[in-house]
């Protein structure tokens, strides 16, 4: 299967076979657990490719990363009983698999062109259905890619992984001040590259 652009989609993902069975947490039973992890990353694994893409700049990478992003997930499936917010706490393996991987020399290629950049095709309905809110969206990523790296990291974490200040201060490793700094400075930072796009001001943030 393939997307409008030709590039192909990811399929879902399916549990791993073989492997000892968690026991039950929680009053959940290790099946529940799985089926609740299997069915929150596929509702959510485009966007989380798509976000790791903007930090990677490569897809094959973000798809790499966002399948060892399930793996890790699987493997502590059983604390999904003590997260609030599953969705972050994927979000938050996704980006510590791609910070390994930015960090492992062996692993680290040159980035891509930013036209090399892709992404999920946009939705038949909703926002970004139609050519406006396609080139709205499409000025959006480009000026996310224009942030400084610590910047990207803090306003996706923020903005698509719907994370906390303070989740995203212990996921990227700095004080909650610090994090509140950078993503204000990102938004204003976007809010200025989309000027020239749009009458709109850009992302609000949540």
């Amino acid at each position: 299967m393939s997307t409008d652009s030709g590039k192909p989609t990811v399929p879902a993902i399916s549990p791993p076979t073989g492997g000892k069975d968690p026991e039950r947490t929680d009053g959940v039973s290790g099946s529940q657990l799985e089926e609740m992890l299997v069915n929150t990353f596929n509702g959510m694994k485009d966007e989380l490719i798509s976000t790791l893409n903007l930090l990677l700049r490569s897809r094959e990478d973000a798809i790499d990363m966002a399948q060892e992003a399930f793996l890790r997930c699987w493997k502590a499936r059983a604390q999904m009983t003590k997260v609030s917010n599953p969705r972050a706490w994927i979000f938050q393996v996704g980006m510590n698999a791609a910070r390994d991987l930015r960090r492992s020399a062996w692993k680290r290629k040159s980035r891509p062109m930013l036209e090399n950049v892709s992404f999920p095709a946009p939705p038949e309905t909703g926002f970004g259905s139609t050519l406006e809110e396609r080139e709205e969206l499409e000025a959006v990523r480009k000026a996310v890619t224009e942030l400084r790296e610590e910047e990207r990291e803090v306003f996706l974490l923020r903005q698509s992984g719907e994370m906390t200040y303070e989740e995203i201060a212990l996921t990227v490793g700095r004080p909650v001040g610090t994090v509140k700094t950078q993503m204000r400075s990102a938004l204003q930072r976007v809010k200025a590259l989309l000027a020239p796009h749009s009458p709109n001001e850009g992302p609000a943030e949540g």
